[in-house]
């Protein structure tokens, strides 16, 4: 059974580390949740970014926070205030602005892809372990009522034996990215793949509920400085086969599906958990599956916070994914050699 979330919990002050446009979905998210949540400090480096920010809570009715631009100077000043921080921030920063967060006593919830390669993945492992603070990656699939019972159903063995997995992600992404830090290889880490499929590649690996014991992928750039095309085959540990295809250069959209195939059911859902369908033997068409209604990340991640979940997407997670970017990426240098998972 999903946890039920009762009662009236403490507000949590939070820090907003980065603020632009993903960021302010958040935010917005968050604004609806001032019974639970103040947003005390924001630490955003670009006076626009900040400007649209503040707009946003003009729009709710209420104050904007300070802005301190230099993340060591907010710690310094602000930590003793401060119960947990929101990182929202190009990838490659991800990793010491989590460190310094955890060190200073915050709990974090850090938005996706948690880190830019293993080694990272498992210092901030370390980092948690080390220091006792809460981390969680922003991993909207993970985070879901949908593919959390999503995955308690498959794990169950009541859909019967797992056979394939297909999923597929797709956006006008290429050209929305433009010239945009995403497109530059050393601050976002990848392209398209890593960045709205990063979304696809955590959940297929929670829906599979083991690991890829081989992969072959290729990649294609599209004379683009980073990858916008994706195809990735693999097979699990288990031996059922999985389908992983990304294409960031269609008509303006951002979609995705994917479909699991068991013994007795066929399950449909989306990378961000945007739906729950079930088609079991003998029914002729997908039907939808009731889940308790949720407000996003920030709400999921309180709920961890308050021990009232368990944590869906600890920073395991972002070393298995990390694990499994290397593998595409080794096998597509390969012209789609298989590779196996370390």
């Amino acid at each position: 059974m999903e946890p039920v979330i009762t009662g009236s919990p403490k507000r949590v002050r939070a820090a907003m580390i980065g603020c632009g446009g993903m960021a302010r979905y958040h935010i917005g998210q968050m604004l609806r949740q001032t019974d639970t949540t103040e947003i005390v400090v924001a630490c955003e480096p670009s006076p626009e970014a900040y400007a649209a920010t503040a707009q946003l809570f003009e729009a709710a009715g209420a104050s904007a926070p300070p802005n301190e631009p230099d993340l060591e100077r907010l710690i310094e000043a602000w930590a003793g205030q401060l119960d947990a921080a929101f990182i929202v921030t190009p990838h490659v920063y991800h990793h010491d602005q989590t460190k310094a967060c955890l060190e200073a006593g915050l709990d974090v919830l850090l938005e996706k892809p948690m880190v830019m390669n293993a080694d990272e993945a498992r210092s901030l492992i370390e980092t948690r372990d080390r220091t006792g603070q809460l981390l969680i990656v922003a991993f909207p699939g993970s985070l879901s009522p949908q593919i959390r019972t999503a995955a308690r159903l498959l794990r169950s063995g009541e859909l019967g034996r797992l056979f394939s997995i297909s999923a597929t992600v797709w956006q006008n992404w290429g050209p929305h990215v433009g010239d945009s830090w995403r497109s530059w290889p050393a601050i976002s880490g990848g392209g398209f793949l890593f960045d709205t499929g990063a979304h696809m590649l955590n959940t297929v690996a929670d829906l599979a509920g083991e690991g890829f014991a081989e992969i072959a992928a290729w990649l294609d750039n599209n004379g683009r400085r980073v990858d916008t095309l994706a195809a990735v085959i693999g097979r699990l540990e288990s031996g059922a086969l999985v389908t992983l295809h990304g294409c960031g250069e269609t008509v303006p959209s951002c979609a995705s599906d994917v479909r699991v195939f068991c013994s007795e059911a066929i399950l449909q859902t989306g990378v961000w958990g945007e739906r729950l369908r079930i088609q079991r033997h003998g029914a002729k068409q997908l039907r939808s599956v009731k889940v308790p209604p949720s407000l996003g990340v920030w709400e999921q991640f309180l709920a961890v916070r308050e021990r009232r979940l368990a944590n869906p997407c600890p920073p395991e997670v972002g070393l298995r994914m990390a694990i499994l970017w290397d593998a595409i990426k080794a096998s597509s240098a390969q012209n789609g050699a298989p590779v196996r998972c370390a």
